[in-house]
């Protein structure tokens, strides 16, 4: 007879490898995915416009380089520069902030 598989939800993997939420470890995952997805974002809008690096950079009022890294990890970048980004692309971009248990909108 053929042994049964437990399948486990994408969150059970992480509680159980990464940490549970509010952990540091999970946090700073959480937190590193959240920028991957934001350089993706970018790269996907620059490209969707025919924009190279070094076009956007002049939009932007950076060099190529630090469009470059932008796209690659947005670590680094200050929400002033990120929000110069897509206002270039002409992309509209919304944060939701959670305090406690009601969320505020930026726009």
């Amino acid at each position: 007879m053929a042994k049964k598989m437990k399948v486990r939800t994408l969150a059970e993997m992480k509680d159980k490898y990464i940490g549970k939420v509010g952990n540091k470890e999970r946090d700073e995952y959480e937190y590193e995915l959240r920028m991957d997805v934001l350089g993706k974002m970018i790269k996907a809008a620059r490209q969707e416009r025919n924009l190279t690096q070094e076009e956007l950079g002049k939009l932007v009022g950076v060099q190529k380089a630090q469009i470059s890294k932008l796209e690659s990890s947005t670590n680094s970048a200050t929400i002033d520069t990120v929000l110069r980004v897509f206002k270039a692309l002409k992309a509209d971009i919304n944060f939701n902030v959670k305090i406690e248990d009601s969320f505020v909108r930026l726009a």
